[in-house]
Formats: structure tokens, sequence, C-alpha cells
């Protein structure tokens, strides 16, 4: 039986992960949230290889909240890998970072981001926009359909 991810959360900062995870969960909007903390571990992840290897099995996440700055391969350069791959480019990618830069925020919608969104800093707001973006993109967006993946 193949599982569904519904969030791939692509976050280095734990606290930053915490909040969002707690964000969700507080108001009942995930079920399976898979957490890692570089851009490597997400690439592998979405590829099934290296330690992640046994997830042949899992469907592609519903949706993937991507930090920019990240170790090892940064957010912008998975972007860019996901968004060239026929089969997982369907993937909606939000950009869930505290970068307000210009560059960034063009750069990632060149790459196809689906949205971005710089991180709240206050802890009441950031649960707020968290609601939202897991609102939209679990409940109402309508995902890619699986027959055509």
């Amino acid at each position: 039986m193949k599982v569904q991810v519904e969030i791939l959360l692509v976050e280095d900062n734990p606290y930053d992960a915490e909040l969002t995870i707690r964000a969700l969960r507080q108001n009942n909007l995930i079920n399976r949230v898979v957490h890692v903390t570089d851009g490597e571990d997400a690439l592998d992840y979405l590829y099934a290889r290296g330690k992640f290897s046994n997830n042949t099995e899992n469907q592609p996440p519903r949706v993937i909240l991507l930090d920019i700055k990240l170790p090892k391969i940064s957010g912008l350069e998975v972007l860019k890998t996901l968004k060239s791959d026929p089969g997982l480019k369907h993937i909606p990618v939000v950009m869930l970072t505290s970068s307000a830069q210009e560059r960034d925020i063009v750069e990632s919608y060149n790459l196809g981001t689906n949205s971005y969104i710089v991180k709240p800093v206050v802890f009441e707001k950031l649960v707020e926009a968290i609601k939202e973006l897991g609102y939209y993109w679990l409940i109402l967006n309508q995902p890619y359909p699986e027959e055509f993946r």
C-alpha cells in the first residue's frame, strides 16, 4: 500500500521546523509530515535514494515547504531540480523562508515555485500563516491527478 505524505518540510532550523509542525497539527491540517534538514536529504527523500531508499512505495508529498538557505544543497537548487523533472514538477512547492530579498523571490518564481512566503517572526502570526497555507494546499487545492504522474 502506497503511503501519502502530506507535507515534506525542508527546514534546517529546528525551532522553525518545530513551530511549523506544531502550527499544522494544532489546526488539524496534517496527519503525516516528513521533516528533513538539508537539500540533499530532500532530494534523496523524493528520489528514494540514500537513507531513504526504502521509500520506493511512497507517493510524492502533496506539498513541499522549502527553505531557501539550506546546508549541502540550497533550496533554490532543490526547486530547480524538482521543476525540471517531469515526474516531480507537479508537486506544489511553497518557499517558506526568512528571506525577503527581491532576488530570492524573483529567482524562486523563475524556477517555478508555486508560492513564496516570508516567515513572520511573531509566533502568533507564524501560526496563522501556517494555518492558512495548510488549509489552502491540503484542503482547498486539488492535487495533480495520480493517473497522469
